[in-house]
């Protein structure tokens, strides 16, 4: 009995030990939570969240024509941007904030969007109601949405001249996708956004034209686009039905042509004030007076003295040549008025016999 025992041990301490470990819990996923379900026009809720990423920065919008189950399907365009919040999540993991009740543009049913900014590009969508706001049915889906990338990407395109002047950049995103579900995709709808460092990618829709039939493969072309003065490493995404189809690195160079033009404007523009400068320098001088006799040294130029000596006229002389013309002047005296010998003075005898 004791054998047959220990033989019984050993069988299911083998039997455990070959059975597969139970699966771990699942980690929770973010999750959002409203103070109310329905609010109105300038009231206020209270959004609040755990299981985010800590750290993380969120965006709270309230969004029309969305549903939770099939996300916000006119993109950031259905939602009240302008009233929009942000929130960041704290070490717990957790966040609140207060979020205006504002209309969005889009009829409802209406959701409180909550996602991601940086890292972690999480989506919550809770529902909501906004009292008095139109509704309308969601747009039909066009097929199970069941489509998947099968070539390789690539962007087609190149910068021009405009470009090197700091114009948009554009770039087409090409890729083939193949229908893996059993209903047409009738004129699917993708959404293209561009992303620069820690930042999530910005959302724009693109709808593509045509029918993929189940089982098919059809290659779609999509524009994409920078803001001006774009430069560094982008990354192109695209997705569909709130997946991520497609992730494309995309280097854009620096506009060398506005740094030469701000170049050229540093020097042009300094030249031109100073020609206009001396123009205007040239219209207010005063005009140029007549030359001045330099000083002399150690004097003051206001006492300088001007020596002028005046000819004194002579008199005719009657019955001389020239008789009724004036005489020649000399320049210091006159014949009659020149000093005469003394009476006293003779000529010396010495020497005379």
């Amino acid at each position: 009995m004791r054998t047959i025992r220990t033989a019984a041990a050993l069988l299911a301490a083998l039997a455990l030990a070959l059975l597969p470990a139970a699966p771990a819990a699942a980690a929770p996923g973010p999750a959002v939570e409203l103070s109310q379900p329905e609010g109105g026009k300038g009231g206020e809720i209270t959004v609040s969240g755990s299981g985010w990423k800590p750290g993380a920065l969120l965006m709270l919008l309230i969004c029309g024509q969305a549903a939770p189950g099939r996300g916000v399907i006119g993109g950031t365009n259905s939602c009240a941007n302008t009233e929009g919040r942000a929130a960041t999540v704290d070490a717990r993991g957790a966040f609140s904030a207060k979020l205006p009740v504002s209309e969005p543009p889009k009829p409802c049913p209406c959701v409180v969007h909550v996602a991601g900014v940086t890292g972690q590009q999480d989506a919550v969508d809770r529902e909501f109601t906004v009292a008095g706001h139109p509704t309308a049915p969601l747009p039909e889906a066009s097929g199970d949405g069941r489509l998947a990338v099968l070539a390789a990407v690539r962007l087609d395109g190149s910068s021009g001249l405009l470009v090197w002047f700091g114009a948009p950049p554009r770039r087409d995103v090409v890729f083939t996708v193949g229908n893996l579900g059993s209903a047409p995709v009738r004129d699917p709808v993708f959404e293209v956004g561009t992303s620069h460092g820690v930042f999530a990618p910005q959302y724009e829709e693109r709808q593509w034209r045509g029918t993929i039939p189940p089982g098919g493969k059809a290659l779609v072309r999509l524009p994409a686009e920078l803001t001006a003065g774009a430069h560094g490493d982008y990354q192109v995404s695209v997705r569909y039905a709130g997946k991520v189809l497609v992730e494309q690195p995309w280097g854009v160079g620096r506009p060398w042509g506005v740094t030469l033009f701000w170049a050229l404007l540093a020097v042009v523009v300094p030249a031109a004030l100073f020609r206009i400068g001396m123009a205007v320098v040239d219209r207010v001088r005063p005009p140029a007076g007549p030359a001045r006799t330099p000083a002399r040294p150690g004097r003051s130029p206001t006492r300088t003295r001007t020596r002028t000596r005046t000819s004194v006229p002579a008199a005719p002389v009657p019955g001389g040549p020239g008789d009724g013309e004036p005489a020649t002047a000399l320049p210091w005296f006159s014949p009659d008025s020149a000093p005469s010998a003394p009476e006293s003075s003779s000529p010396t005898t010495k020497g005379q016999v």
